[in-house]
């Protein structure tokens, strides 16, 4: 969502309560803006995190007439965080909370509005989602089920609810919520409209101008898709498009990991690289205890896919790397544009790579007769190595960069969407998919 924004003007009304409910997935730190009302530099409430992860809920009018500050700091580029903000200055001692994932935060700055004050939130300002101006300082990330609701106080637990069998924090789906009378400002985006992604859910029906191109993922709060972890790659590499494109230019090997591990014992999971340029190119699995050493330069030597022990790779030459050594025979090269699919059978601990929908040295996953790998450590990481190169992945988004897949294949499992056919019983490394 990185230089994309909806924006609206609000009506001018005299609401003093106010609740903002959304789910978001960060793919990196720095100063982003969730969302802003936003009058020239003088008058603006904003809901953003800072260059250090902490969010602010905040009120300015020629100083600060509210203002929210958490202690914590939100830098997770794998995880989806749900925020709730909300305030009511109608009563003699003003309220205003920050919640995350359910919990009331601590704040290191706590300041309530006055009694009755104007705010910049229920003003006829320009309201903008995926930035807090509208100029900069822009969300790079996704957004889920955005609630903006004027006139009324709602709590954490209204619109999300702890799993009782993960204990994670869920989405309440069709939560009551009154959005006020007609002609208000009160909306909820679900982004489940292709056609229409702006499009208010709620019973205001208010419109929105999207500025930027907005991308419909599968990646949602109840199915939380693996990433590239930038918390654990080689130092020379790039992330870019939502951290699933790695990219390296100086020459030599980076190497970057899923942010979703399998274990030994559990699960089959499916993955597709797509080269998007270059010829130094490796696609396979590593082993944790290797996954998580975050500069990949080991005595001088810049270290890819299957040339320590425990890490596996198919190179664009065609050549299988794995625990140091190598095999040329059965694996055909790749370039431009080709897409190599990867199966990992953890419970058989069984690997496969398949071309463009052909599976590689007679290896199928329907035989059961894949390159074997060894019991990991901790677990197994699928990961990219690239030189002078880049790569993109779809860990079942349905996007390869910014392009969604020409056709899906089928899915045994139901989860995700890849261009080829999911090998029966595998599916996407998800958070749904370490569950089935």
């Amino acid at each position: 969502m990185a230089s994309t924004k909806i924006a609206r003007t609000l009506a001018a009304n005299n609401q003093k309560k106010l609740t903002i409910s959304c789910w978001v997935k960060r793919h990196s730190a720095g100063e982003q803006g969730i969302c802003g009302s936003w009058y020239s530099g003088a008058y603006h409430g904003i809901l953003y995190f800072t260059s250090s992860g902490n969010l602010v809920f905040y009120d300015y009018r020629n100083s600060y007439i509210m203002r929210k500050i958490t202690n914590a700091q939100f830098t997770d580029v794998g995880a989806w965080y749900h925020i709730v903000a909300n305030f009511d200055c109608s009563i003699s001692s003003p309220t205003g909370k920050v919640y995350v994932n359910g919990v009331e935060q601590s704040l290191s700055t706590d300041t309530n509005y006055s009694q009755n004050a104007t705010t910049s939130w229920n003003t006829d300002y320009t309201f903008n989602i995926g930035s807090y101006s509208g100029s900069g300082n822009y969300l790079d990330g996704i957004l889920a089920d955005f609630y903006f609701i004027q006139g009324y106080v709602y709590e954490a637990n209204t619109f999300g609810e702890t799993d009782a069998t993960t204990g994670e924090w869920k989405p309440i789906l069709d939560p009551t919520i009154n959005y006020g009378g007609t002609g208000g400002n009160s909306c909820h985006l679900k982004f489940e409209n292709a056609a229409n992604l702006d499009l208010d859910s709620g019973s205001n029906s208010v419109s929105f101008t999207t500025s930027g191109t907005l991308t419909q993922t599968k990646d949602c709060p109840s199915h939380n898709f693996a990433t590239m972890n930038t918390l654990v790659r080689s130092s020379n590499g790039a992330f870019s498009q939502g951290n699933n494109t790695f990219t390296e230019s100086s020459g030599s090997y980076a190497t970057c990991f899923s942010s979703i591990g399998m274990f030994n014992g559990m699960g089959k999971y499916y993955a597709e690289f797509k080269v998007v340029s270059g010829t130094s190119l490796l696609f396979g699995i590593a082993d944790s205890k290797l996954a998580g050493v975050i500069d990949r330069t080991e005595d001088g030597e810049t270290r890819y896919l299957g040339e320590y022990a425990n890490s596996y790779g198919y190179q664009r030459s065609g050549t299988f790397y794995y625990n140091g050594s190598s095999s040329a025979g059965g694996y055909d090269s790749f370039t431009t544009d080709d897409i190599i699919g990867m199966a990992v059978d953890m419970e058989n601990l069984k690997i496969y790579w398949h071309k463009n929908g052909t599976y590689q040295n007679s290896k199928n996953p329907a035989s059961n007769n894949g390159e074997t790998i060894v019991a990991p450590d901790q677990a197994y990481h699928m990961g990219i190595s690239v030189a002078s190169s880049s790569a993109n992945v779809n860990f079942g988004n349905g996007i390869f960069g910014t392009t969604a897949i020409s056709s899906a294949g089928t899915n045994a499992s139901g989860n995700g969407s890849f261009e080829y056919d999911v090998p029966s019983g595998y599916t996407a490394l998800t958070t749904k998919g370490i569950n089935i």
